[in-house]
């Protein structure tokens, strides 16, 4: 059997062109909520370290409990955008609202145990990481305030990327800018009592995202509910959909469950070369994830999207080649921002404190991250890919043997046991995100995902 030839330059290059024109309208308004949820959570920094490097810390320390919930709901929201962009590819708008539902009501109630965890164990849970009475104290309030809405945390991510999954990124666009916007005017007012209200603290700062978590619940509901949106409520009967939805979403979860409980060794390994350190590293990742976490995170939807309806289409070949282009975007926009970042870190880092202790550690971990970027997009929008042919384990092996080899193992047995100290810390982070790019990159063009897609959709057919 002779190959085909191979297409023109010119219209390969219109080819990607045109991938690359509705990546970026899919993309945008991912983008733009996710420029001002990053922007609510660099606030919650930048508010907190006027307050002191201890508080940092706490909220910082904080926040690793806090992504619990947040992978739980990122993981059952992926296996709801895999099976809803596939659905809506194949016209099957009863399967489609039957996983969006399904995936709703998962996600309401695995948040409740959160809620216990956060009012009676916040405060021992920051300490056992070894943090100092204050910064436990403070840490411990504010993860309360902030697992207190983790069922709401969970529906607003799901529904965000159900609808997504039909190709409507703008619904969970309008909600979150509302809501995010909200939530940055609560901190900054309640966190240091301005225009008459009362100066909260940490306290205010948590109040703000508690009440974001919830609006932004709340006004997605009423859109699938309602008229606004293609997908809807049904009352869930299909066994093969959950199961499903399940299996898809487990190495989801299991990806960002890893991810957090290797968070935790880090972040105590960072504190033995101390607080400042620490603190340096809440700082520069944060800033990292303010100039490139929309970019990355609007390729990764818009990549399972366009995988996802592809496949649902029957065009493999399609769904191949515009995975490519979206990760070939990535890495030219998100590349570029990290260079950018490397160069200018040092300014950018003043932009969050001016506080000696914090600032050189800051700009090195800024640095480490700008110069991870190229691999750390690849990783993010392939995986996204593999996602939208419900293939999530392969980035579950990707992040799972990158941190507890690089970033964890090989920054521990430099930092401390070699003497490198922190520079150990910054070669395991490149070195980690150089490693998942490779693992995803290899899993996309050799797995077998268009056949597992292909089974799963066949047997949604026949149910």
């Amino acid at each position: 059997m002779k190959r085909p030839l191979p297409l023109p330059q010119a219209v390969q290059r219109d080819r990607v062109l045109a991938v690359w024109r509705r990546v970026l309208g899919l993309s945008w308004p991912i983008m733009a909520e996710q420029t001002l949820r990053t922007l609510m959570r660099t606030t919650d920094v930048i508010v907190t370290a006027t307050f002191s490097p201890a508080a940092v810390t706490a909220i910082g320390l904080a926040d690793l409990y806090a992504r619990l919930p947040l992978r739980i709901g990122l993981g059952l929201g992926g296996g709801a955008i895999a099976l809803s962009s596939q659905d809506t590819g194949r016209d099957a708008a009863a399967d489609r609202d039957e996983a969006v539902t399904q995936a709703l009501l998962v996600g309401a109630l695995v948040g409740l145990p959160f809620m216990v965890f956060g009012v009676v164990l916040g405060e021992a849970a920051i300490a056992v990481l070894g943090a100092s009475a204050t910064v436990a104290g403070m840490g411990g309030t504010y993860l309360a305030i902030i697992l207190l809405t983790a069922p709401a945390r969970h529906v607003a991510l799901i529904g965000a990327r159900s609808l997504q999954g039909t190709g409507d990124t703008r619904t969970p666009m309008y909600v979150n800018v509302v809501s995010n916007a909200l939530n940055i005017a609560g901190s900054v007012i309640f966190g240091l009592g301005l225009y008459g209200a009362p100066r909260l603290g940490i306290v205010g700062v948590g109040l703000a995202t508690a009440a974001g978590n919830v609006l932004t619940a709340a006004a997605l509901l009423l859109a699938i509910a309602g008229d606004w949106t293609e997908a809807s409520f049904v009352r869930p009967t299909n066994a093969v959909v959950t199961r499903q939805l399940l299996a898809v979403s487990a190495p989801r979860v299991g990806e960002g469950l890893v991810a957090t409980v290797a968070a935790f060794p880090f972040n105590s390994l960072l504190l033995v070369f101390g607080t400042p350190v620490n603190a340096g590293y809440q700082v520069g990742r944060r800033m990292y994830q303010q100039v490139t976490g929309p970019l990355s995170r609007g390729y990764n939807v818009a990549a399972s999207v366009l995988v996802g309806q592809a496949l649902g289409d029957g065009d493999p070949d399609r769904a191949r080649s515009e995975g490519w282009a979206t990760a070939a975007l990535g890495l030219v926009t998100v590349g570029t921002v990290g260079l950018a970042l490397v160069v200018g870190a040092e300014a950018f880092v003043h932009l969050f404190t001016d506080d000696p202790e914090i600032v050189g550690p800051a700009v090195d971990f800024a640095r480490v991250y700008g110069v991870s970027a190229p691999f750390l997009v690849v990783f993010v929008v392939l995986s996204g890919a593999l996602q939208g042919g419900s293939d999530t384990r392969t980035p579950f092996v990707a992040r799972t043997t990158g941190l507890f080899g690089f970033m964890l193992g090989f920054s521990a047995l430099t930092g401390l046991l070699l003497g490198w100290g922190p520079t150990g810390a910054y070669a395991g982070i490149v070195l980690f995100h150089v490693w998942a790019a490779l693992v995803v990159l290899s899993g996309f063009r050799y797995g077998g995902w268009v056949e597992t897609a292909t089974e799963m959709m066949d047997e949604r057919a026949a149910a």
